[in-house]
């Protein structure tokens, strides 16, 4: 039975939501398969998350995506994480790289995950781990 996934995105189309949704139960289908608990993907704007930031790394400044592990998820019901998604940094993301803002939001959705589940990005051996799970996860959800 796959994890819990709550999405909190007052303004974002059903399709937005439920591309968040699948994005995130497939990274943690392919990196921690044996969570159950529920995840919080928690979609708002470059204010909320750089106040989250500046409490949280003491970064003042906007950011991407903000994840915060919460338990083991081993349990139904039980908190793995919540992920924070800035949408207006995702928008402004997509547009750099010539990407539809859905693709965006997946791609953050699964890093955040991937964050949840232990996967860095803070060394070059973390990095080019994390962001090879994170290419695979999207293929599978491109295909």
């Amino acid at each position: 039975m796959p994890a819990q996934v709550a999405i909190r995105a007052p303004g974002v189309s059903p399709r937005m939501r439920k591309a968040l949704r699948q994005a995130v139960i497939r990274a943690l289908k392919m990196a921690a398969p044996a969570v159950v608990g529920e995840v919080c993907v928690v979609v708002t704007d470059d204010a909320g998350i750089q106040d989250l930031n500046q409490r949280f790394r003491s970064l003042d400044a906007p950011t991407d995506v903000l994840a915060f592990p919460l338990g083991d998820g081993s349990r139904r019901g039980e908190p793995f994480g919540d992920i924070i998604i800035s949408l207006e940094t995702a928008r402004r993301q997509a547009r750099r790289y010539g990407a539809p803002p859905v693709a965006e939001l997946r791609r953050l959705a699964v890093h955040g995950t991937l964050h949840l589940c232990g996967y860095d990005h803070k060394e070059r051996r973390e990095a080019a781990r994390m962001h090879a799970l994170t290419r695979r996860v999207l293929r599978t959800l491109a295909a």
